[in-house]
């Protein structure tokens, strides 16, 4: 488990680090919606250079990318499998009783697991190359106009990015208490399905209790430094656009605009 990667901050000097933070936000909305406006896998396979450009500027491992897709990795599987054996309609390929497998079922589940490895992949690539303060205040920025009808912006902003911040932190607690019921001899890897569930249960009422507590002392830390939310606070740093953030506004207009391209000029591939 210590080889999750989501949610942890890569420090690096590159081109991704240095781009303002909300111009990575709305970076990967952009590729987000690209993702899901992809419908073959020509437009999947545009979403997926315009990924490897970035990981290449961003000097972010290849190792640390995919690691961010093994917490996912189980819903990717389960995702696929459903898909595959509920897809109704097509050339059957395969079939058994009530089981049938068709040509349009396996394509269906190969397009949405690389949907859905893209979308891990993109995410990943924004906690790595920015730290929870600049997220938290690119996110601020963005839902400022929300201000205006009394949205605690500031608030939710400092959530999203603590809850991001603590993925790693529990990671690594849970890690430790699996290694300390280990060592009173406690077998994690043994035994049917439900035996094993069985056996996770006396990890998950100590996680509980250490993720209060962490919690109950980060509100003592905050409470003890004066924090007091939004108001009447200032920025040490101040966010502000450069030729970097046109670059990055440009390759979003251009990954867009082809992937409409795409989804008109091109046939599916079955």
């Amino acid at each position: 488990m210590r080889d999750v990667s989501f949610g942890q901050y890569y420090p690096a000097n590159s081109f991704v680090h240095k781009c303002d933070p909300r111009m990575k936000i709305l970076f990967l909305i952009t590729y987000i919606v690209a993702v899901f406006m992809a419908k073959n896998f020509y437009a999947l396979g545009a979403c997926f250079g315009v990924f490897l450009l970035v990981a290449a500027l961003s000097h972010v491992p290849i190792k640390s990318l995919l690691r961010s897709v093994r917490a996912v990795l189980f819903l990717l599987v389960f995702t696929a499998i459903l898909n595959l054996f509920f897809h109704q309609g097509g050339t059957v390929l395969w079939s058994w009783k009530f089981i049938v497998i068709t040509k349009e079922a396996v394509y269906s589940t190969l397009f949405l697991a690389a949907r859905l490895f893209l979308l891990v992949l993109g995410s990943a690539i924004l906690t790595l190359t920015t730290t929870p303060v600049s997220l938290t205040d690119g996110i601020e920025s963005l839902l400022y106009p929300l201000k205006l009808i009394r949205l605690p912006v500031h608030e939710l902003a400092l959530i999203m990015s603590i809850a991001l911040r603590f993925i790693p932190i529990l990671t690594d607690e849970t890690s430790r208490i699996m290694n300390a019921q280990k060592a009173r001899g406690a077998d994690f890897e043994s035994g049917s399905l439900m035996q094993r569930v069985k056996a996770i249960i006396p990890i998950l009422i100590p996680l509980i209790i250490s993720a209060f507590r962490r919690a109950d002392e980060l509100g003592d830390a905050m409470d003890a430094r004066c924090y007091s939310g939004s108001k009447v606070r200032t920025k040490y740093k101040k966010l502000t656009f450069t030729w970097r953030d046109l670059l990055a506004f440009l390759l979003c207009a251009g990954l867009l605009a082809g992937v409409i391209v795409l989804k008109i000029y091109t046939q599916s591939l079955i």
